[in-house]
């Protein structure tokens, strides 16, 4: 049913495009035949609007062209995690998160905080959030690795530049026994009392989950709900994402042996680097994409970046 509901999508704007482009054939029609030079500017006016709408109808088919992996349609599970640089780094992954969110809501997208551990001081030492939206997943995709900061420190009086970095992992939302089948008899589950705000009750009850697979080694917690039954169902999800995307990479690794030759970006590479200072750069080393504009990829602005890289792993191999 949800295949059929977006290939009904996919046909409605496409009739949509036609439809648009009808109606600007009109309007040059009408154009020529206007009684008098006001007119015809008024109409040539309304043609060009409509011929940038249908551009950049077109473009977002494009872009829509570019998905063809198994997951891209679903929902993304996004990690955060601080790297190198202490509070720095705890602080730049708060920015990430708030990075993300904002880029969520600028395309209609829902994000669920599913675990979040705060820092001491300030920032975030992880946090595991849930992008809810067509295609989240296939656009997020492209923000797995380390991400680079470099600023002056808000936390260093002698107002020093500091290197910061936070390591991004994006893992596709999949189903229990349609996806992936997991064997509870593999699984254990422990119990321990939250170690992050929450209040009270989270603070003094054993609610938060740690899932451990036992074939994989895989594990997940989370303790971010006040209720067990919560937590464990949240965690679950994590988990099962974490061996969908496990299977995934063991097909690609299997492939890219037999092509002799890997193309698979490792994790800890370092994909992006955000300058504040000496100079404003936000710069993807995989496609070369880079802006001045800082401010707006913090506000969510990563259309350019993430287009980018999925025109650059469509191309065709040789």
């Amino acid at each position: 049913m949800q295949k059929l509901g977006r290939l009904q999508e996919q046909v409605r704007e496409y009739e949509q495009v036609v439809q648009q482009v009808e109606d600007w054939e009109t309007l040059l029609q009408m154009c020529e035949e206007a009684g008098d030079e006001e007119e015809a500017r008024e109409l040539l006016a309304e043609a060009r609007a409509l011929q940038s709408a249908v551009g950049s109808a077109l473009d977002e088919e494009e872009i829509s062209t570019l998905f063809g992996g198994q997951y891209d349609e679903r929902n993304a599970i996004v990690a955060l995690h601080p790297g190198a640089g202490g509070l720095e780094a705890q602080d730049w992954t708060e920015m990430l998160l708030r990075m993300y969110s904002k880029w969520a809501e600028k395309r209609g997208y829902a994000v669920e905080i599913l675990d979040l551990l705060p820092g001491d001081e300030a920032g975030i030492k992880s946090v595991t959030f849930l992008v809810q939206g067509e295609k989240a997943y296939g656009f997020l995709q492209a923000e797995r690795g380390v991400h680079r900061l470099v600023r002056i420190s808000p936390f260093d009086a002698g107002g020093r530049r500091q290197t910061s970095f936070a390591s991004v992992d994006v893992l596709p939302e999949v189903e229990a026994g349609v996806d992936v089948q997991i064997n509870p008899d593999e699984l254990r589950i422990d119990t321990f009392r939250s170690r992050g705000a929450g209040g009270q009750h989270v603070n003094t009850t054993d609610s938060a989950v740690r899932i451990t697979h036992l074939p994989t080694g895989i594990v997940v917690q989370c303790q971010n709900e006040r209720s067990q039954h919560s937590n464990r169902e949240r965690a679950m999800k994590v988990l099962l994402a974490n061996l969908a995307h496990r299977a995934q990479q063991e097909q690609r690794e299997t492939i890219n042996a037999l092509r002799g030759e890997q193309k698979e970006i490792a994790w800890g590479s370092q994909i992006r680097s955000y300058v504040f200072h000496p100079y404003s750069l936000v710069k993807d080393h995989r496609t070369g994409t880079e802006t001045g504009n800082i401010q707006a990829v913090m506000d969510g602005d990563l259309d350019p970046f993430l287009e980018a890289f999925l025109r650059q792993t469509a191309k065709p191999g040789p």
